[in-house]
Order: C-alpha cells, then sequence, then structure tokens
C-alpha cells in the first residue's frame, strides 16, 4: 500500500509550479517534504488528493488518483490534514468527530486492508487528552493547538491508511508543536504512512524516517535525516532562510 508519485505536474492559471515530481510514501514511514515557503510542497499535496487540475502519475493500492474527486481518493483510504485548521466552529468537539466517523463508515475495506480496527471516539481522546476536557466545546473557541489536533483527529475518523499533513505546527508554541509531533509517531507505529509538510526542521528531521526538499517544484534532495544534516549545499541553497 505504497503511495508513488511520478512526473507530477501541476500549474496555477498558466504558470506551471510542479515540474515532474517524484515520491513515494510507504506504511509506517513518515516522509518529511521539506523546503522553502513557495517552493511547492502544499501544491503537491494538493495535487495529489484531487483538489487541483495535475498530469503524471499517482497510484495508490495499484489504482490510479489522478483525475478522481478529492472525496474519492478519501474513500480509499487517503487523509488530508490541511494548513488552515478546518473545523466547523460552532460544533462541539465531540460533533466534528462525528462528522469523520459518518465519513468513515463509508470507508469500512480500510479496516480489511490494514487489519487495524477502525479508528473510535475513545481512541481519539487517548491520543489527544486536552480534546477529551473540550469535548462539549464549541471548535472555534479552541485555541489553535486544539482546533489543529481536533483537525487531525477529525480526518483520522474516517479511518485513513496514509495521511498527508500540511504543516501541522504552524503558529503553536514549542510545547504544543512537541505534542503534536509525539502523536505523528504514535501514528507512524500504529502502520500510518505519513507525508509530512513542515517548516520546523529540528521537529521534522527528528520524527521522519525520511527526508525530500523540494526547490522551485522540483525534488532536489531524497535521503535520511542524517544525510540532509550533513549536506551543506542543500541546505543552504534549498533551506536556509
Amino acid at each position: 500500500m505504497t503511495l508513488l508519485v511520478r512526473d507530477l505536474r501541476a500549474c496555477y492559471g498558466k504558470s506551471e509550479v510542479l515540474h515532474g515530481v517524484r515520491l513515494e510514501v510507504a506504511p509506517g514511514e513518515i516522509v518529511a517534504l521539506l523546503g522553502r515557503n513557495g517552493a511547492g510542497r502544499s501544491t503537491c499535496a494538493k495535487a495529489i488528493m484531487g483538489l487541483l487540475p495535475a498530469s503524471g502519475s499517482v497510484s495508490w493500492r495499484g489504482q490510479p488518483l489522478l483525475g478522481r474527486p478529492a472525496h474519492e481518493i478519501a474513500r480509499l483510504g487517503l487523509g488530508y490534514v490541511p494548513e488552515s485548521r478546518d473545523v466547523f466552529p460552532r460544533l462541539t468537539v465531540r460533533q466534528n468527530l462525528l462528522l469523520g466517523e459518518k465519513q468513515g463508515a463509508k470507508q469500512g475495506a480500510n479496516q480489511g486492508a490494514t487489519g487495524r480496527a477502525p479508528w473510535r471516539m475513545q481512541d481519539m481522546f487517548e491520543l489527544f487528552a486536552p480534546l477529551k476536557a473540550r469535548e462539549r466545546t464549541e471548535a472555534g473557541v479552541l485555541s489553535g493547538g486544539e482546533q489543529q489536533m481536533l483537525t487531525l483527529c477529525r480526518t483520522l475518523m474516517g479511518n485513513p491508511d496514509l495521511l498527508l499533513v500540511d504543516e501541522p505546527t504552524e503558529g503553536l508554541s514549542p510545547l504544543m508543536a512537541q505534542q503534536v509531533g509525539r502523536c505523528l509517531q504514535m501514528l507512524q507505529a500504529r502502520g500510518l504512512g505519513i507525508l509530512l509538510i513542515e517548516q520546523k526542521l529540528s521537529i521534522a528531521l527528528r520524527i521522519a524516517t525520511r527526508a525530500l526538499v523540494m526547490g522551485q517544484g522540483r525534488i532536489v534532495f531524497e535521503g535520511t535525516p542524517q544525510a540532509l544534516r550533513a549536506d551543506e549545499k542543500t541546505w543552504r541553497e534549498w533551506l536556509q532562510i
């Protein structure tokens, strides 16, 4: 159940912003997709999820994804956690999670594919204990970190086998950012594959299995976090701000 991306190209208007991206994400690994703002990382995630028109090849479980609508791709077992913290502000934490659970009920095939039991609300409260205390609180009054947790949990309630997570620690305190990193590692330990788009390099390189660096719409580095730390040229040209 590896996500395979080959020669992925996408445009905004007439401007091509992805130039033949190639990557893969296997079960049980965290692949960090790094780079400066504007490098094309979020565009890559949106193209994979069917949120932008794209060309090339994206396959999951042997099925081609390009050209499918986003909701159909989600039913196949891909979960997307956007940077925008997409919560329903007038609904409670519990109600937000129930919306994800209803979507997950349509994906019953996922359990057979992975051998994992479907995620339950209780699982979410065990993974993200602060949400339990806020269970009946409207999502709109949660802190930024709590909203990020809720967005991730609602996606998990859809029972995905692979997550695309876009800037989960953006705007969070260092303590909350570390907690999000630990939660991603717990999900990895349960067999999920994760494509992590992250600006905080210290967190990304600490938890990632592999690292990719994107620059000007292309993958310019692929290797272990240790190899990236030692690659001064890549660090200087594509990561330093």
